[in-house]
């Protein structure tokens, strides 16, 4: 059976201690690591590189759709400033909802990296693959991965990404989707 092990990154955005509602929630870092290794995914959907696979799980947490549509009524509850996902990475712009309240997800699409891409990246994991992410979802289906992470990514493992180079379609279908949604925060 194939062992997944939650990595430092993914559970400090998964499960912030902060408590942040637009986290995993209803279950601890070790209970959903648990649920990863002994309940086989709905289905598995290949990654934007062959070191990366998704696993598709029925959400069993009270976690929220991590997107929300951007329409007329709500596109005044906008916000946008400079953030980085680790002390280590440069800050890019990015934008969030507040004051929305989205509907519980569907699914749980969990982004895993190989025991060698995890390595490649300085963060050697103990498992077959290491969760890097998780995406809540209404649909089984993945989300496009943000522009600027597809960038962060073709700049290289010395930025924070993965070394993987720019693909020109899959980012103008990230900016399709990106354009219409947004992230949402408490």
């Amino acid at each position: 059976m194939t062992k997944i092990a939650l990595t430092p990154f993914a559970r400090t955005r998964l499960f912030p201690s902060s408590g942040r509602r637009n986290a995993i929630v209803g279950t601890t870092p070790a209970e959903w690591e648990r649920h990863l290794n002994e309940n086989q995914p709905l289905k598995v959907l290949e990654g934007y590189a062959p070191f990366c696979k998704l696993h598709v799980h029925a959400n069993w947490t009270q976690t929220r759709c991590l997107t929300v549509p951007i329409t007329p009524e709500n596109q005044h509850l906008l916000r946008s400033g400079y953030e980085a996902r680790s002390r280590e990475e440069l800050p890019v712009l990015v934008r969030w909802f507040e004051g929305v309240e989205p509907p519980v997800a569907g699914y749980l699409v969990v982004i895993l990296y190989s025991r060698e891409q995890m390595a490649k990246e300085g963060t050697p994991v103990d498992a077959d693959w290491g969760v890097v992410g998780c995406l809540a979802t209404a649909e089984p289906e993945e989300i496009p991965m943000a522009p600027i992470t597809m960038m962060r990514n073709a700049l290289g493992v010395e930025e924070g990404g993965s070394g993987v180079p720019m693909d020109r379609a899959a980012y103008r279908r990230s900016v399709a989707f990106w354009e219409r949604n947004a992230n949402w925060r408490v």
